[in-house]
């Protein structure tokens, strides 16, 4: 019989199966954005990274297919911020 046009079967999976720690997970609400966020306000930036929980001013959106936002926080560093990783901040008073 001719191995030609056989496809092997996938290797069996079971519940003991290893989840890789370094495979990647896409947050599919990502793809979403959040809504009412413009140029100018203040917001907290809520990932995790160097700039977390830091106060910053949005001074650019981009609406590309995961929506993201240049945050420069008080500091006076910058960073490229999903828009879903951002909340309002309270008014400076």
């Amino acid at each position: 019989m001719s191995k030609v046009g056989q496809k092997r079967l996938p290797p069996a999976v079971s519940e003991d199966t290893i989840e890789r720690p370094n495979l990647a997970r896409i947050n599919s609400s990502a793809l979403v954005g959040k809504a009412g966020l413009k140029v100018g306000d203040r917001v907290r930036i809520e990932s995790a990274g160097m700039y977390s929980r830091q106060i910053g001013v949005i001074e650019r959106l981009s609406s590309s297919a995961i929506p993201s936002a240049l945050v420069r926080v008080l500091g006076g560093g910058s960073r490229q911020v999903r828009t879903i990783d951002l909340t309002l901040a309270p008014k400076e008073s």
